[in-house]
């Protein structure tokens, strides 16, 4: 073996792991988020999160990534660490599927079917389709379709690549002599572990191996325990992604760990003893391909259901090694909601995106409360009210700085266009939202004057107020329920009403000018009247900011001066508008 077959070793191997890459993330893409955000729903038991674990790692190829996932849903408390675990096991037994796609590398015979199963003839077809699907399909799932088949051809022939480049060495003794010594259980245990430590993917390890099967220097007495090794090694993903993260989060990384760990000491030492009682004589046998996938199927199924029982024991050992604080965590990074924020998500789109909605939405509604409580305080002020009012002010405030460079972080390449869309919905709707929660201090701040200074508006002007206020209550549950389900249709209400707002706005101003006129208001009032209407109508312009970046969506419009106009030519904005008239309609007498 020259230095050309190193070279060609070396960039088999280069795109063994690149076609795994590819085919990873569009099948991840292609699944739209829904694989992975089920895994936080789906776990109402361990045997659920054992099949879903399993089902979702055998479709996006990578249990590194199930797992780390996995520890960022129990970071951010969204999954609980005895949910985990079930979803851990799972994982082991969803990576199997990966080698049992490699070993078609081994496929021998002759017929036209069993030559189409051999990579080195579906691969180039595979590759072809692809390509054009890549390039001539005009959805994302098409797109993704394509990815995944090029993904795939490329990993195949990396495979084959690394298959031959490798079979000189089958006439070196010395390279022989090498797999001899792997027969040592924990000498193999320790390659394994190292090798896939290294590349953190047991997949592409395991693929590794099955291609030095060629070379028929490796025989099943020394793949077992590299095959051992390779499951630990492939918990070092996860640890590493645990690192910074919350007790539970540390927590759910050691029960991976651990469930390898002590599955490859129950395994191996049932296997050897046994091996010496009956003396395996397939131990000497050389490996193939499918044979290693036998190997790590049995492995990881047989580790699941001997420890499938002691799910708890797991969770318990986990929690002896990692203790909790007694040092009370301050109300901050309490925050539920803020901390399902993680960096983990990142890389997964749909799940960050998820997570990101639901915190746009607790802001929503802390923006809502804070208004509805600063309209209570004209009735009855009270400090604790206010002091509420600004608390719900600066969470808003850390919510928009959070959120936004949350969202910001998202890999942007790995977004389809209805989840770019949606990013952008989200980062223009906590500016808005942000803003909201300012106008309710101002409102706080304009019924504070009132109390202080024992001022009133007459009956007929307080009536006329509450009109307005309870428009904007309406108009800012419509708007929050139209965020809450990304509905563009019910974000076109949203117009009309600011539409009526700013009507009443413009109309308690003339009345109020009426009142002092007859000497039934005063000049003083008039100035608090003018700071609540102006808040109001900026409220009502914040939702109609946010409507109309919903409405952006549906109607397919880049401007938002073109957005509205298209809004307000639609009949349904006629009828709305006159609909809202009648609804918040303020009485005959200004006076």
């Amino acid at each position: 073996m020259d230095i050309f077959n190193v070279f060609t070793f070396i960039g088999g191997l280069a795109l063994f792991l690149f076609g795994m890459d590819v085919m990873g993330e569009a099948l991840k893409n292609t699944s739209g988020g829904t694989l992975q955000r089920s895994l936080s729903k789906m776990t109402s038991s361990t045997f659920k999160g054992v099949l879903l674990g399993a089902g979702v790692t055998a479709v996006i190829q990578s249990s590194s990534a199930t797992t780390v996932m996995v520890v960022g849903f129990v970071n951010s408390g969204i999954m609980t660490l005895h949910q985990a675990v079930g979803v851990i096991m799972g994982a082991n037994i969803g990576t199997t599927m990966t080698s049992w796609l490699l070993s078609l590398v081994s496929v021998s015979g002759t017929g036209f079917l069993i030559n189409m199963l051999k990579p080195s003839s579906f691969a180039p077809l595979l590759a072809m389709i692809g390509v054009l699907m890549r390039f001539a399909g005009k959805t994302d799932r098409t797109k993704n379709a394509g990815n995944i088949m090029i993904g795939f051809a490329v990993l195949m022939t990396g495979m084959e690549t690394m298959s031959s480049s490798v079979e000189p060495l089958s006439k070196m003794p010395g390279f022989i002599q090498l797999f001899t010594k792997f027969t040592n259980p924990l000498l193999g245990v320790l390659v394994g572990l190292t090798l896939t430590a290294i590349i953190q993917s047991s997949s592409a390890s395991v693929g590794i191996l099955q291609a030095l099967c060629s070379t028929g220097a490796v025989t099943y007495g020394a793949a077992i325990p590299i095959i051992m090794g390779q499951n630990i090694g492939t918990c070092v993903t996860a640890i590493l992604s645990a690192i910074g993260a919350s007790k539970n989060a540390k927590r759910a990384a050691l029960i991976h760990l651990y469930f390898n760990i002590i599955g490859t000491i129950i395994f191996m030492t049932v296997f050897y003893t046994l091996n010496s009682i009956i003396d395996f004589s397939f131990m000497d046998h050389v490996a193939n391909p499918a044979g290693i996938a036998v190997i790590h199927t049995t492995f990881n199924v047989t580790a699941t259901a001997i420890l499938f029982p002691f799910s708890r024991g797991l969770e318990k050992l986990a929690c002896a090694t990692i203790r909790d604080d007694k040092t009370p965590v301050p109300d901050e990074e309490q925050d539920e909601i803020l901390q399902r924020l993680d960096n983990r998500f990142l890389s997964q789109p749909s799940v960050a995106l998820s997570v990101s909605t639901d915190a746009v939405l607790r802001m929503a509604e802390y923006a809502e409360e804070a208004v509805d409580l600063a309209m209570s305080l004209f009735d009855k002020y009270d400090e604790d009210v206010a002091a509420r009012i600004k608390k719900l002010e600066k969470k808003t405030d850390r919510y928009e700085d959070r959120i936004g460079t949350y969202i910001l972080g998202i890999t942007p390449q790995a977004l389809s266009e209805k989840e770019s869309r949606r990013t952008t919905i989200l980062l223009r709707s906590i500016t808005d939202l942000e803003r909201i929660g300012d106008h309710a201090v101002n409102l706080k701040d304009s019924a504070n004057e009132m109390y202080t200074k024992n001022q009133h508006f007459s009956n007929n002007g307080a009536e006329d107020m509450k009109v307005m206020l309870r428009a904007v209550t309406e108009l800012l549950k419509i708007t929050t329920s139209s965020l809450r389900d990304f509905d563009p249709d019910a974000a076109e209400k949203i117009e009309p009403l600011e539409e009526v707002v700013d009507d009443l706005s413009f109309e308690l101003k003339s009345r109020h000018i009426i009142r002092l006129r007859n000497g039934i208001c005063t000049v003083e009032m008039g100035f608090v009247l003018e700071d609540m209407t102006t808040n109001l109508e900026r409220i009502a312009d914040h939702c109609s900011n946010m409507g109309v970046t919903l409405a952006q969506e549906q109607l397919n419009v880049e401007r938002r001066h073109d957005t509205k106009r298209e809004i307000k030519d639609s009949p349904a904005f006629k009828s709305d508008y006159k609909k809202y008239q009648e609804m918040f309609s303020l009485s005959g007498n200004a006076e």
